[in-house]
């Protein structure tokens, strides 16, 4: 169950994806908790440079690693804008941290994506626990998912209207 609590840090997740949009970036962001609700770890992606491998679960990832005992980790929640690609969602569960929250969910993204006439991604958007099913997951969140996707479509260049709000 979503929180009052984890839809304040989704809030944070989605903000760092605004943060990515407003700098040129897709719009994905993430924030790592502590298990005494401590942020640790913001970021959003970095992949408009080219290196599209720098989300950042993947930097949430490899800074606990770096940073946090295994029980740390283990007691850590990630909250992010988008659920984990594959590519994530391994490093999350190589790492063993703990929880994720995720304000939008792939197959939304995927469909959101089609709908806007974008082309499917090189890698297959996978539910998290396709590829680390030992990962409490929760999400998505119907209120912060409308937020993302306004995200998604102002990316590509479109307007939400006021009748695709009140869908």
């Amino acid at each position: 169950m979503i929180s009052d609590f984890d839809r304040s840090m989704l809030a944070r997740a989605v903000t760092q994806a605004e943060q990515a949009l407003e700098s040129g970036d897709e719009p994905f962001g993430s924030v790592l908790v502590s298990a005494d609700g401590e942020i640790l770890f913001e970021d959003h992606n970095h992949v408009a440079g080219g290196n599209y491998t720098r989300h950042p679960e993947l930097a949430i990832a490899q800074w606990s690693a770096e940073n946090l005992t295994v029980q740390q980790r283990a007691a850590a929640t990630v909250y992010t804008s988008g659920e984990h690609c594959p590519m994530c969602a391994a490093a999350h569960a190589w790492v063993g941290l703990g929880r994720i929250v995720y304000a939008s969910s792939s197959e939304q993204l995927s469909r959101w994506l089609a709908e806007m006439g974008v082309g499917a991604p090189p890698v297959r958007p996978l539910p998290i626990q396709e590829i680390a099913p030992g990962v409490t997951v929760e999400g998505p969140d119907p209120q912060l998912a409308e937020r993302v996707r306004d995200l998604h479509r102002r990316r590509q260049g479109l307007e939400t209207t006021n009748q695709e709000k009140d869908e």
